[in-house]
């Protein structure tokens, strides 16, 4: 696989110089559990990047619970965590690769290539017996170049047309109650966008919480074409981005975020919301 490594890759690595190990680790409506986790203990030499504070923008009227945040901040934050356009950056968490994920998925956003997914977390690398510290790294700063790549975001709008035309495959990635508008526990409306299909983000993982195979992920989007356009989204753009990668081990070379996602789709009055489950796909 070209996005995620095995724990024992990184155990081999992690003390060459352009290493930089990210730790992800959050919970979503317990914000400080992530740093406290981190702070208990945490792969040596690992950097705390939190998803509220580090990777995302404060909330406002649009773009949902967890906007993009500001790509110059983010290359500053970065850069000051000892993270520059040479590193080989490795993110873990202890969600299934979820945060880990967005992270991957904003450095790939502002150009840089070299950045992976710890198959696993943290939980399994301390059972693994592993290293573990609660040292903090001194972080030398480095300089973090942005490269922009916006062929990987999908606008509100391009999701209105999508919703509409059917122009390119909608991928919902929450899990089928919150898709079919069963339950909603977190936004402020129930369903989806018309026209998704629905590929829960978890289902990238087999029953032993590890990342599937290529061959596995082929077959789980067996029934899209591998040049179809493709946008991926979820509650607030973060449980999205596994996805993304599996679509891209998968092979497909056409796949959009939509950042904002449920959470930004329900903030404008007018958009459509779909809450029955004929769309659901069964054979997941």
């Amino acid at each position: 696989m070209k996005n995620i490594v095995s724990m024992r890759w990184l155990l081999a690595r992690m003390y060459e110089p352009d290493v930089v190990i990210a730790d992800c680790r959050f919970l979503l409506g317990q914000p400080n559990a992530g740093k406290e986790a981190y702070e208990a203990g945490h792969i040596p030499g690992a950097v705390y990047l939190d998803l509220e504070q580090d990777l995302s923008s404060p909330v406002s009227a649009h773009g949902g619970r967890h906007p993009l945040p500001d790509p110059a901040l983010l290359a500053s934050r970065l850069a000051k965590a000892g993270i520059g356009s040479n590193s080989r950056i490795i993110a873990y968490d202890d969600q299934g690769g979820m945060n880990a994920s967005r992270l991957w998925w904003l450095l790939r956003y502002m150009g840089h290539e070299q950045v992976y997914v710890m198959d696993e977390g943290f939980t399994a690398w301390q059972n693994a017996k592993f290293p573990v510290t609660t040292d903090v790294p001194v972080q030398i700063p480095s300089s973090f170049e942005v490269n922009l790549q916006p062929k990987m975001l999908a606008s509100v709008e391009d999701v209105q047309q999508t919703s509409v035309s059917g122009s390119a495959v909608l991928i919902d990635s929450r899990d089928a109650r919150r898709y079919a508008g069963l339950e909603e526990p977190i936004d402020a409306k129930a369903g989806h966008i018309p026209g998704a299909l629905n590929y829960f983000w978890k289902d990238v993982l087999g029953a032993d919480g590890r990342w599937s195979g290529v061959e596995a992920l082929e077959e789980r989007f067996v029934k899209l074409g591998k040049d179809d356009a493709i946008i991926v989204y979820c509650g607030s753009g973060v449980s999205a981005c596994p996805n993304v990668i599996a679509l891209e081990e998968a092979g497909f070379s056409n796949v959009k975020l939509y950042s904002g996602s449920w959470s930004d789709w329900i903030s404008y009055e007018g958009n459509a919301v779909a809450t029955d489950n004929a769309e659901a796909n069964k054979d997941v």
